[in-house]
């Protein structure tokens, strides 16, 4: 089944009308596929999870399923800007060096809300509760493998960029393969 057709498919089984833009993100690939009214626009290298996929609060694995984007931080901002608690603490050269190591939120923040109650949304398994983010990384070297505590990261650029195109409540499925 294509790509597409999977979201729509996701969609559909849940009663939810696809947005102009659709995001797919590929675990097993580690890319994330940008849809705009139903043709592939862009695919960008991603790094999800260290830690196996998972919906569980404290797993530390990214969710799959269907997701939104519930929340858009820090449009304006230096790409070289990190984040604490989604507001800005100052620029990646301010922090101090034990901070630099650090896998750190920069550039941009796109909160994620699960839509299937009991899967993603609610209880143990609530994506929004557990603050799994589409965010930039101050790691961009390790951008294409696993390297996060649960987000999908981006390079900045790409972060930034992907920020500019989508709205607040765009559709986004997280898979496996």
């Amino acid at each position: 089944m294509k790509i597409y057709d999977k979201i729509l498919k996701a969609c559909l089984g849940l009663k939810i009308i696809p947005t102009h833009y659709l995001i797919y993100v590929s675990i097993g690939e580690q890319k994330l596929f940008l849809f705009s009214g139903g043709a592939l626009k862009k695919i960008y290298p991603v790094s999800t999870s260290r830690k196996p996929p998972s919906c569980l609060k404290n797993s530390l694995g990214t969710p799959t399923g269907l997701h939104i984007i519930d929340g858009k931080i820090g449009g304006g901002e230096p790409l070289d800007t990190v984040f604490r608690g989604r507001k800005p603490d100052g620029l990646l050269s301010e922090q101090p060096p034990e901070e630099q190591n650090k896998n750190l939120i920069t550039a941009r923040i796109m909160r994620l809300r699960g839509l299937e109650e009991g899967v993603n949304s609610g209880g143990e398994v609530d994506t929004y509760e557990r603050y799994v983010y589409i965010h930039g990384t101050n790691q961009e070297d390790k951008i294409g493998t696993p390297n996060s505590h649960g987000c999908v990261l981006l390079k900045n650029k790409d972060v930034s960029e992907l920020f500019d195109v989508v709205t607040d409540k765009t559709i986004v499925l997280i898979s496996l393969d």
